[in-house]
């Protein structure tokens, strides 16, 4: 199976542009706050935002972030694992399940071992270490999504 190199985006800082348009498109959350989060997760000694994207070359092919928040009413569970995509061309060859094991570590070693993320997904995220905690209210949202917490 090929491998996909992971990239954290404070370590080439050269992909933020290309990044901020990808979840940009992916998300549909205006462009800007991706541009803001991806150079606030720049600066030096800053450890949350950051920001990850694996490649196919110089296509970014999966991503996601780590936030303090998730668009959602539960502010005490911080930081969130965010914006996870992967390519449809791209699914199914556990790109997305490596992507979210190397994010949690990065944490880790930052000090940060406990993790949340807001889901509609039942099962994906269990693969992984993650476990459903409670449902929580997205801003602007009438129904209640799930919320996950992984533990290093």
């Amino acid at each position: 199976m090929k491998e996909y190199p992971i990239i954290k985006l404070s370590d080439q800082p050269e992909l933020k542009d290309q990044a901020a348009r990808w979840f940009h498109h992916k998300w549909g959350i205006p462009l800007e706050a991706y541009q803001e989060s991806i150079a606030a997760s720049l600066r030096e000694g800053v450890v949350v935002p950051a920001w990850y994207v694996c490649m196919d070359g110089d296509r970014i092919v999966c991503g996601m972030g780590v936030i303090d928040n998730d668009f959602h009413n539960r502010k005490d569970l911080s930081p969130n694992v965010c914006a996870i995509y992967t390519e449809e061309d791209y699914r199914g060859q556990g790109i997305a399940g490596k992507l979210l094991n190397y994010v949690c570590e990065d944490m880790k070693a930052h000090g940060i071992d406990t993790l949340y993320l807001v889901t509609d997904h039942t099962s994906f995220y269990e693969r992984y270490g993650w476990e459903f905690l409670c449902m929580v209210q997205q801003d602007g949202e009438e129904k209640l999504a799930r919320m996950y917490v992984h533990k290093s």
